[in-house]
């Protein structure tokens, strides 16, 4: 048994999510933030709280990450650092090297066996001989538009299609999000930075093979398809305005096939001024299901929320690469997280 005493945590990667989920993690009773690292200059020698509670706590970043990991011996990783996996394979290596379990927000490494099945058996083989629980997970990919949806067809006797769309005002986002959807951009400008890659939202594929393996489906193919949301009237951010005719962000849509027909649907509407913003799940089936979530779910409050509400669904995992249909579905934890530790690798 683990014995009851403070989880100790290392946050790898000290950006804008890495914040949030630091920020989020701090007020968890059980949990002792044991380092930070980030390879950015200007915060390498500071304290972890002047970027997340205003104050110092004491925890110092780092850029030496063999040394910290080595020296601190964390229970877990929150690492949140890039969404292409084989940027961050090294990383994840690194950490699995020092024992430490990990929650990466890596949009890819959510379910990687699609596109990266090479990189994902190495990565599942290290964690079994380290005895550590590798996860990807975060609130898309990892929770609206994959767990979710599995989850509501726990209650269907028969399920033939699935439909799962988000419709965002990016308006109240952060300026790097307006900037991946293509806000501001001429439609000319914006094709081309899709033929790039440097506009889209990552993790579609991953998500839908997720939902795939869970409902047993064996798909054909997935398919993807980025339009640019242009402006009909003036629209602006704290960050941009967008004039008509400009783009205001993307309309991305990616089917899984089986027999020449969609039979999972994914669609991200997210724009600046985009009026009705929520989360929609369709799932066609017996009995059918259609349920919405009125103002959409806060991409990086509920991204934060999903890293450390998983930390007690991974810390008594199994070894291995899990995904999120792997783990029990994670819940909001409001006491001492000792409480909620059953056993020990």
């Amino acid at each position: 048994m683990r014995e009851l005493r403070s989880i100790k945590i290392v946050q790898y990667g000290i950006g804008p999510i890495g914040v949030e989920v630091a920020k989020y993690a701090l007020k968890k009773e059980g949990i002792q933030f044991v380092g930070a690292i980030d390879i950015d200059p200007n915060k390498v020698g500071r304290d972890l709280g002047e970027f997340t509670v205003g104050r110092k706590i004491g925890v110092t970043i780092t850029d030496d990450a063999d040394e910290l990991l080595k020296r601190t011996k964390p229970d877990i990783v929150l690492h949140s650092t890039g969404s292409n996996l084989k940027d961050v394979k090294s990383q994840l290596t690194q950490i699995m090297r020092a024992g430490s379990d990990i929650i990466s927000t890596c949009e890819e490494l959510s379910y990687p066996f699609l596109k990266n099945a090479k990189i994902a058996k190495e990565l599942d083989t290290k964690a079994r001989r380290n005895k550590v629980t590798v996860l990807g997970t975060g609130v898309n990919p990892g929770f609206v538009m994959d767990t979710l949806v599995l989850t509501t067809t726990g209650v269907c006797q028969d399920v033939q299609k699935v439909r799962s769309s988000r419709f965002q005002d990016a308006s109240y986002r952060r300026l790097p999000f307006q900037k991946k959807i293509g806000a501001g951009l001429t439609p000319a400008e914006f094709e081309n930075k899709v033929g790039e890659g440097t506009i889209k939202h990552v993790g579609f594929p991953e998500s839908i093979a997720m939902i795939a393996a869970g409902l047993g489906w064996k798909l054909d193919r997935i398919e993807e398809k980025i339009e640019p949301k242009l402006a009909e009237r003036p629209v602006e951010s704290e960050y941009l305005k967008v004039t008509p005719g400009q783009v205001a962000g993307l309309n991305q849509t990616a089917s899984g096939i089986i027999n020449e027909e969609k039979v999972i649907t994914l669609n991200l509407q997210a724009y600046l001024g985009c009026p009705d913003s929520r989360e929609w799940i369709v799932i066609d089936g017996q009995p059918p299901i259609d349920l919405t979530i009125k103002g959409g779910v806060h991409g990086d409050i509920a991204t934060a929320a999903v890293v450390v509400n998983c930390v007690p669904r991974v810390l008594n995992s199994a070894a291995g690469l899990m995904t999120m249909k792997d783990l029990p579905v994670p819940a909001g934890w409001f006491t001492d997280i000792s409480h909620f530790i059953k056993k020990r690798r």
